[in-house]
């Protein structure tokens, strides 16, 4: 869990990982250098539950080098993110593990729901894909907070270190290693939507997501141009359905999209 001046949310999604009823883990809380009360909070939930384990970065250095920090600690058979601002359900590591476990899975995400800086749901689900490969992946990101792979197999990865979109660049590692990435339908997370959020500036992800395609993956310019205009096709999809439920919030009740 990469985290930087999350005090305001951080204490909610540490109780969603406490709080589950699979309890074969163990939380890595990566502080990215944060001043505010993050440290307090995660040293809090530390001392009172020894999976919990808190390391603070002595400078901000970005999420990838946080994220980076954690993978080369974690000792478990299976890598599982989450964001300081997202929330976990109950039941999520439990049904995610166990239909890695039953079908021989290497990478999986799962649906989620998306709820506000209130932590109200805003009646849009985001469903998963059931199965995606590497070109698949280049259209579709899975959610960050939903991501699960057996490192045992695939081997631990090194994020590029950019600002916005590193999450992404990871996982089109991940799916050239394992072959296929398996969607679970059913939601078992929240992803919240903040205004002040640096994946809420959906310009310059524009400038980062074209950097994953062209200097990471190396792909040719013209296939970069389409996947940077379906994206900008699919945001632009998205984004009047999102304003149309805030008119009529009845339409909130056909809010379910596909990754």
């Amino acid at each position: 869990m990469p985290a930087y001046n999350s005090e305001q949310f951080i204490g909610e999604a540490i109780g969603s990982v406490v709080q589950q009823t699979f309890t074969c883990w163990e939380l890595l809380i990566i502080d990215d250098g944060s001043t505010d009360r993050t440290s307090e909070i995660a040293k809090s939930f530390a001392a009172q539950d020894d999976r919990i384990k808190y390391i603070k970065l002595e400078n901000n250095c970005g999420a990838s080098t946080a994220r980076n920090t954690a993978m080369d600690i974690a000792g478990g058979k299976y890598l599982a993110f989450l964001d300081s601002d997202d929330t976990w359900f109950p039941k999520k590591l439990a049904v995610q593990v166990g239909f890695m476990e039953k079908n021989n899975v290497l990478f999986s995400c799962t649906s989620y729901r998306k709820i506000d800086e209130h932590g109200t749901d805003l009646g849009q689900a985001v469903t998963a894909r059931k199965i995606l490969d590497y070109e698949g992946v280049l259209k579709r990101c899975p959610g960050n907070s939903t991501v699960i792979f057996n490192t045992k197999i695939l081997g631990k990865f090194s994020i590029p270190d950019i600002r916005k979109r590193n999450d992404y660049a990871l996982w089109l590692q991940v799916i050239k290693k394992a072959g296929l990435l398996y969607g679970i339908q059913q939601p078992l997370g929240c992803y919240r939507v903040r205004c002040n959020s640096l994946s809420a500036r959906k310009i310059p992800l524009v400038a980062y997501q074209w950097k994953v395609y062209r200097s990471i993956e190396k792909l040719p310019f013209g296939k970069s141009c389409r996947l940077l205009l379906f994206l900008i096709g699919r945001r632009l999809y998205h984004t009047s359905g999102d304003f149309f439920r805030r008119i009529w919030p009845e339409t909130a009740l056909e809010g379910r999209r596909t990754h």
